[in-house]
Order: structure tokens, then C-alpha cells, then sequence
């Protein structure tokens, strides 16, 4: 997961833009896909099985390529109970086959145990698609596959295999600008909502979009504007709230982080101008790194104190999610790390992050 924007790719943004404006003029919204099986019964999965999502939650990010990680243990540990899975992706660029991470079957049964037993619980996971390598290697899977229908079942596979009532779209880098990948990703989710909807099956569509304290960059905000006019009904606005690069050194973590939440309410106004702005506040999500991230100067570093920041802010503005980049970071086995995927590289208790905010949970 990264969430770097860099000048060329606000210009690259502008033309994207106007790219899916012509595209969505021309196009209408697609009918459910005749295709798609029915989704998993209450009676099948058991009333936890399709429970829907607390109206705020703290739900981490779990690294599922870490093959040392059980998510139950992690859960019983951290004291965390809701996570979003990252990443599923195309086998490879040009594929229709989903994945986890390019290498592990979507239907994995170890993660369907691993599920079941989390759920057993009180917790659930948030599949999501896309990330950081996705992105960059066109493994996105609606910017590798040119087939809309294909798209939707893999989506209806994932909800049917997992019995998940929330899916994440990871959009960052290179998946940002393609304006056919957007396009194609936003119809499917349409197809997929509609097919959901005819079941009376609850399905809630979360976009994780890189940020500045600014707001969304023009591509990002695109992504939005798209959903809209292909009929996504979008859950949540999930804002990655680091790697920012270009801010001064030393700037506060938790500071930025309300600012570029305060700054995308703003703009959600004008992709959804019937909304309150408390309505629109409760689509806001927040994700944040405990302690460094990657950028190599070391001055964007995430302490407890920001994070407490960011959870009176969630609190007072009645966010509808905090997460961290990643769960297997929150410890503090490596000071002076950047970006490791396995500790935050800066002192701390194991679990710090989470017991401070697992709190947000309703």
C-alpha cells in the first residue's frame, strides 16, 4: 500500500478526468449480469455470516502474503475483530483469474477457516482488491481484465467463497489513470450491487484513494465522480493518510490526517450535494502507519500521540473507519525501520495502536 502523487500524475489526472466524462456520456449503467449464482444464505452461514459492518469500526489491514500470520490469533491478541485483507489481484497482467497477491488461490480454504473462525468471534473481514503492486503492474483485476462480466463474478466469487458483506477497492498509482480500468471497475461493482440488491443480500463498497491534507488529488477525486455516474452506491471513502513526500519535515501526522478528512468532506459535497456534511463524514474513513513510512527522510512518522489525534477527530466528526497499515506492524521490534512490513520502527508497546483505538468500534 502506498499513496505517493507526484506532479505528472495530477496532470496525467486532468486528462483521466475528462476521459471519463466522455466515456460515461455514452454509456449507461449495466444490468445485473445473468451469470451470477445466488449468494449464501443466512441459513447456510449463520446470522453472523451476513451481519452488517458496526456503523463505525476499527478494522486493520492484514498483510495476507505473511504466510506466518493467523488472523483469529492475530485478532485474540491485538484485540482487534474486523479486518480489511489486502491484496487480491490478477495472476498476472491480462488475466481474468483472481488471486491473493498474485500466488494463492481466491478461494483459498485456509482463509476460509480462518474466516469462519473470526467470525465466530464477532469479527469479519473486508476483502480487498488492488494495493501497491496491483496498481503499479497492471494486476489491478478491472484494469488486467477487459471483461466487465468476468470482473463482477470474480467480485460475486469472493462474496460467495467468504460470505463477506464488505469489498475494498484499493486504487493507487498507475490504476489511477487508467480510464478504461476505472470504467470497467465501476460498472462491474454496479453489476454486483444490483445482483446483491435482487438477493436482499447486504454488500457495502468501500474505495481506499490516496490523499494529501489538500484533499483528493483530480484522479483520485475521478474515481468517485465515475462511481456515481455508473450507479455505484459507495459505503465509504477510505483516505490513506501517509507517504506523503512533498510536506515539511517534521509535519504532524495527526494534524494532516484531520486536515485531509476536513478537506474530502468539502469535495464529497460536490459528488454527493444531497448529503449532509455529517452524512458525508460518516462515509470517511481513515487509515494511518504506525510509526515510519517510506519515505526515506524519516520526517513523516506516525506516534501514539498522532494517532490519539486521529481518533478524537474520527470521534467527534462520527467517522465511519479507522484503520492501520498493517496489523503485523504494531509492534515495536525494529527502531529506526522504514516502512518494514512486520513493525512500526519506532518504540512501542506490541499492540499499542490497536488497544488505543479498538475503542472506536460501535
Amino acid at each position: 500500500m502506498t499513496r505517493r502523487v507526484t506532479g505528472s500524475a495530477v496532470l496525467a489526472a486532468v486528462a483521466l478526468a475528462t476521459a471519463l466524462c466522455a466515456c460515461s456520456s455514452t454509456q449507461t449503467s449495466s444490468a445485473p449480469s445473468t451469470h451470477q449464482s445466488n449468494p449464501p444464505t443466512a441459513a447456510a452461514q449463520g446470522s453472523a455470516g451476513l451481519k452488517q459492518w458496526p456503523a463505525q469500526v476499527y478494522s486493520p489491514y492484514f498483510e495476507t502474503w505473511i504466510s506466518s500470520s493467523s488472523l483469529p490469533s492475530l485478532a485474540s491478541q491485538s484485540g482487534a475483530h474486523y479486518f480489511d485483507l489486502g491484496f487480491l489481484q490478477a495472476e498476472s497482467a491480462g488475466s481474468c483469474t483472481l488471486t491473493w497477491d498474485g500466488s494463492q488461490s481466491a478461494d483459498s480454504p485456509s482463509y476460509q477457516s480462518a474466516i469462519g473462525q473470526l467470525k465466530q468471534q464477532g469479527g469479519n473481514v473486508a476483502p480487498t482488491f488492488g494495493g501497491e503492486s496491483a496498481g503499479n503492474s497492471g494486476t489491478e483485476i478491472a484494469d488486467s481484465c477487459s471483461d466487465v462480466s468476468a470482473i463482477a463474478a470474480d467480485y460475486e466469487a469472493v462474496i460467495n467463497n467468504y460470505h463477506v458483506t464488505r469489498l475494498d477497492m484499493d486504487v493507487e498509482l498507475n490504476a489511477l489513470n487508467d480510464s478504461a480500468g476505472i470504467e470497467r471497475r465501476n460498472k462491474a461493482i454496479a453489476m454486483t450491487q444490483a445482483w446483491a440488491a435482487s438477493h436482499g443480500y447486504p454488500l457495502q463498497i468501500q474505495y481506499t484513494l490516496p490523499v494529501e491534507p489538500s484533499g483528493l488529488q483530480p484522479n483520485a477525486l475521478a474515481v468517485l465522480q465515475n462511481a456515481v455516474q455508473a450507479g455505484v452506491k459507495v459505503s465509504l471513502v477510505n483516505l490513506m493518510t501517509f507517504d506523503y513526500y512533498d510536506l515539511p519535515a517534521g509535519v504532524g501526522m495527526g494534524s494532516a490526517a484531520a486536515d485531509a478528512a476536513t478537506s474530502v468532506n468539502r469535495q464529497l459535497a460536490t459528488v454527493y450535494p444531497k448529503e449532509s456534511r455529517q452524512e458525508l463524514y460518516a462515509m470517511e474513513g481513515i487509515t494511518f502507519l504506525p510509526g515510519i513510512d517510506d519515505n526515506p527522510s524519516k520526517t513523516e512518522v506516525t506516534q501514539l500521540s498522532d494517532a490519539r489525534q486521529i481518533l478524537t477527530f474520527a470521534r467527534d466528526h462520527s467517522l465511519g473507519l479507522l484503520s492501520i497499515w498493517a496489523i503485523q506492524r504494531d509492534n515495536g521490534s525494529c527502531p529506526g525501520s522504514i516502512d518494514s512490513n512486520s513493525c512500526s520502527g519506532i518504540p512501542q508497546d506490541s499492540w499499542a495502536f490497536s488497544h488505543l483505538v479498538e475503542s472506536f468500534t460501535s
